[in-house]
């Protein structure tokens, strides 16, 4: 029997759509009730904005819930693709989208965006490109028939990876982009929306997985929704502090969008041509590209929340990855799919 295909979830695939009502939804609450707005920003410990930090996990345990860390004896077995992806991951997206940030931000747009807030868009921008995503990436990986076991070793690596790396990545980028770090507010974010998260979502996978893997799948798909209902309350929130900016200058979203464009598909192209070079196989070269050109955006956006505020530019950065993420993506698995005879040509 044929195995049916994959398909990507209703609100995944039109996430584009929703985030868009989330802009208009967000500037109307924010220009009809700000009080209400200016008293949900003021409840915050330690900078952290209360009501967002429970979102945030909301939105991350799901996705990480489908992670299983002992998939990582696998990494052996496609040890090529697997070093391809981390080598994009880790070593060239974050410095590709600092420069591009510079270059476009500082440079090329500079005259048509705020001048107070180029420093926060360049930061939203790196943080955006500083964590490799941990859950499309199982979605993207299936339209393109990837090997599911080195989608999920791979995303279970760079889970572990980013524990650790995270934090100075975005310090190093940070510092070097002139912007001073706030090394305690990027800590605690890390140990918040990181550490915290991936405990709680292990805790919960074992104690799910007790009654068996189909029970758990069962639990799975019942709590992801609540993931996407909790990023687009969040960024119904965020466009509310950010609406009066966004009336001001609307094209500032476009701008932004353009560094975010060209580095999905360098950084795609690059690691699917290295994975060509290297005879890997069609299966792992897909997921390794989009895996390498994707974004935890949902990790993006709670740091630079806690790190800039709600009225950053940062924070409006690291929006325009989520508006953009679906449609982007979908393209990069056509060019894939239909680019497989000549890939295994090679």
């Amino acid at each position: 029997m044929e195995q049916a295909a994959p398909r990507i979830g209703f609100f995944e695939r039109y996430l584009s759509v929703w985030v868009g009502l989330c802009i208009i939804a967000g500037i109307g609450l924010g220009q009809g009730l700000p009080s209400l707005i200016k008293a949900i920003g003021r409840m915050e410990v330690a900078q952290v904005n209360l009501p967002v930090g429970i979102l945030i996990w909301v939105m991350i345990i799901p996705m990480l819930l489908k992670i299983d860390f002992g998939a990582l004896h696998q990494v052996k077995q496609h040890w090529k693709g697997i070093a391809v992806t981390l080598f994009i991951n880790w070593a060239v997206k974050p410095f590709s989208m600092a420069f591009l940030g510079w270059l476009f931000i500082r440079h090329v747009f500079a005259d048509q965006l705020p001048t107070e807030q180029l420093d926060g868009y360049i930061a939203g921008l790196i943080l955006l490109a500083a964590a490799p995503c941990t859950a499309m990436v199982f979605v993207w990986s299936q339209l393109t028939k990837g090997d599911p076991y080195f989608t999920l070793s791979q995303v279970a690596l760079n889970d572990g990876i980013m524990v650790v790396a995270f934090a100075p990545i975005v310090a190093l980028l940070l510092g070097l982009s002139s912007i001073t770090v706030p090394w305690d507010t990027l800590l605690v974010s890390v140990v918040l929306y990181i550490v915290i998260p991936v405990i709680l979502s292990r805790i919960w996978r074992k104690h799910w997985l007790k009654n068996g893997e189909a029970a758990f799948s069962a639990r799975v798909q019942k709590v992801g929704p609540f993931s996407i209902a909790a990023l687009l309350l969040t960024l119904v929130l965020l466009f509310a502090f950010q609406g009066e900016a966004i009336l001001a200058q609307p094209m500032v979203i476009a701008l932004l969008a353009v560094p975010i464009l060209i580095q999905v598909f360098f950084n795609s192209g690059l690691a699917y041509l290295l994975n060509r070079r290297l005879g890997v196989a069609h299966c792992v070269a897909g997921p390794s590209c989009l895996i390498g050109a994707s974004n935890f955006f949902e990790l993006a956006v709670a740091t630079a929340i806690s790190l800039f505020g709600f009225h950053s530019g940062a924070a409006l950065a690291t929006v325009v990855g989520v508006l953009i993420e679906v449609p982007v993506m979908l393209l990069v698995v056509k060019i894939v799919n239909e680019s497989r005879a000549w890939y295994e040509a090679a």
